[in-house]
């Protein structure tokens, strides 16, 4: 029919239209500030910054599809937020509208053995679209969508969704499957795992779908169905290990010792049931669910999680020839999560919502299939068209529900002070939301109330969290501001010893030190921190002031070759 091809206009259109709050939103202090306010190295798209994109592995992130994307949206934009902003919600609304496609081949795939009043164009086209928007505006989607540094989910949805699309056009004609298409299916997988490695299991899910809906592994055999596959695990083998390498060069990882192979399985599983759980109910969501100090199977939380995990899994493994759509919708589900599960990898996160925009769409095809299933009851006459009108409503409070969900969080997110406030509501013990709180108030306009704010804030961080290091150099920063530069001296130490590495604990003690007129101990603190911040024109600028200063001192003393050095370096570091 010609009005399908509106369809995905249609479900991409409704979904930009929930996302529209986030257009006008900003940076924000959650890793944009890292990767964009202070971070030149991406702006344009020369040949230094094709270099930087093709080498970096800032935060532990081997992506360099993603932040060639950034230096587009730079050159179209420069530093405006808008243009980032706009570029995410255009993307994933493309993703919707992809998402439609792919899901439609499915649900034909799945109905094809069976009734044949159930492979309805129209059915299908309305069960496909109902699916694919469920996904496109539920409120887990907000967190991608709304943060600029999200992208790498997007860019990375994008290309896992037309590597499946390639790989549904190479079999849909049954038989061995198209290489040409094999291939197109195995230059999605590559560029989606240069967006982020989560696209890593995908070779494993379609594997999957060869199994359910496809039907494929019974006709053609297990090994045919692999071999067919070898570009697609090349690339993937390929992609694990520069993951691997990146993470090694560029993350923060927490170690085995920390949390051990018990603890970080308690949390896979948790992570594993508690998407589906807000897929269900999304209230409450949070940019950050802190991952706590100690992970024990006990806590009621991860252990009611675990249990359930494997209550789960075995009732659908009971039912899976009844239903054989629910098991293979919760597998999937868990292979996508596996890269940024905690059995994995581990952070400050704990299953943070951008990680179900692969494994999500598992869910939204439930739904789409769910309908499916209620027009072809209605059609057939085992369900009253009175029954089928009630469904259709409730299908639009939904997803009318979802829509107004999203857009109120994006409100949210639009803004830094606004972002951590909420999240401090929703869970008033996390740590690192009351800093990030204390961070927005600290950089914003106000008078010593707020810097009062501020300081409160990230004292209660530390009550919480003593573990974590950023709070002590926040609250001796502002201590700092505050004038009270007896009272900075012991958090910014504090700080140091947790993180020595980190170039801007000697630049704060040394700034401390040089504020006192301490020009002794702040100086082999600042040559420190410019050693590592090279380009640092604020530390170089102190050091000079404190060469000086103590230049003075040692001329006082009679130590007139010791000053003279000094000098000597102060006049080297100053700009020509």
């Amino acid at each position: 029919m010609r009005w399908r091809g509106i369809v995905p206009l249609a479900v991409a259109a409704l979904t930009a239209a929930c996302y529209a709050p986030t257009v006008g939103g900003s940076f924000l202090n959650w890793d944009d500030n890292v990767n964009f306010l202070q971070n030149p190295s991406y702006r344009g798209l020369g040949p230094a910054q094709l270099r930087w994109a093709a080498t970096s592995t800032l935060f532990g992130h081997y992506i360099p599809v993603t932040r060639l994307s950034w230096g587009l949206s730079y050159v179209l934009r420069g530093m405006e937020p808008t243009g980032y902003h706009l570029f995410n919600v255009l993307l994933h609304a493309a993703n919707t509208a992809l998402f439609y496609v792919a899901l439609r081949r499915l649900l034909v795939a799945a109905t094809a053995a069976g009734d044949q009043a159930a492979s309805r164009a129209t059915d299908l086209t309305m069960a496909a679209a109902i699916g694919a928007v469920v996904w496109g505006v539920h409120p887990l989607r907000v967190e991608p969508v709304a943060w600029i540094s999200g992208r790498a989910d997007l860019l990375c949805g994008t290309f896992v969704l037309l590597a499946t699309w390639a790989y549904l056009r190479s079999v849909e004609r049954g038989g061995p499957a198209r290489p040409g298409f094999i291939l197109a299916s195995a230059a999605g997988l590559a560029a989606a795992i240069l967006s982020k490695g989560s696209a890593l299991p995908l070779p494993a899910a379609l594997l999957l779908l060869d199994v359910y809906p496809l039907r494929r592994l019974r006709a053609r055999g297990a090994w045919p169905l692999v071999r067919e596959k070898l570009p697609l695990l090349l690339v993937a083998l390929a992609g694990a290990i520069t993951v691997g390498v990146a993470l090694r060069h560029g993350a923060v990882l927490t170690g085995a010792g920390d949390y051990g192979l018990l603890a970080r399985a308690t949390v896979a599983a948790y992570s594993f049931v508690v998407y589906p759980l807000r897929f269900v109910w999304p209230g409450s969501l949070s940019p950050l669910y802190e991952m706590p100090a100690r992970v024990s199977p006990l806590d009621p939380r991860f252990g009611l999680g675990l249990v359930a995990c494997l209550v789960v899994t075995a009732a659908l493994v009971g039912v899976r020839r009844r239903w054989p759509a629910g098991l293979a919708a919760w597998t999937y589900a868990a292979l996508l999560l596996a890269p940024t599960s905690a059995a994995i990898r581990l952070g400050a996160d704990l299953a943070p919502d951008r990680y179900s925009y692969l494994s999500g769409m598992s869910l939204a095809a439930l739904v789409g299939g769910g309908a499916l299933g209620v027009m072809r009851l209605v059609r057939d006459g085992r369900l009253s068209r009175r029954i089928g009108w009630v469904a259709a409503a409730a299908a639009v409070v939904v997803i009318g529900g979802f829509g107004v969900t999203s857009w109120s969080y994006g409100e949210v997110w639009r803004q830094s002070e606004t972002l951590w406030r909420w999240a401090v509501e929703v869970d008033p013990t996390c740590s690192v939301c009351q800093g990030k709180l204390g961070e927005s108030v600290l950089e914003g306009p106000g008078g010593p109330a707020r810097l009062e704010e501020a300081e409160r804030l990230f004292r209660r961080a530390i009550a919480l969290r003593p573990d974590l290091a950023d709070a002590y150099f926040n609250l001796g920063t502002t201590l700092v501001v505050q004038g009270r530069y007896a009272e900075a001296e012991e958090p910014l130490c504090v700080y140091m010893a947790r993180v020595p590495q980190a170039p801007a604990g000697p630049e704060r003690l040394g700034l401390l030190y040089a504020l006192e007129h301490r020009w002794e101990p702040a100086i082999p603190l600042l040559r420190q921190s410019l050693a590592r911040t090279s380009d640092s024109a604020a530390v170089r600028s102190y050091l000079v002031e404190s060469l000086r200063g103590r230049a003075a001192e040692l001329t006082a003393e009679g130590k007139g070759a010791e000053a003279d050095a000094l000098r000597a370096e102060a006049q080297a570091l100053e700009p020509r």
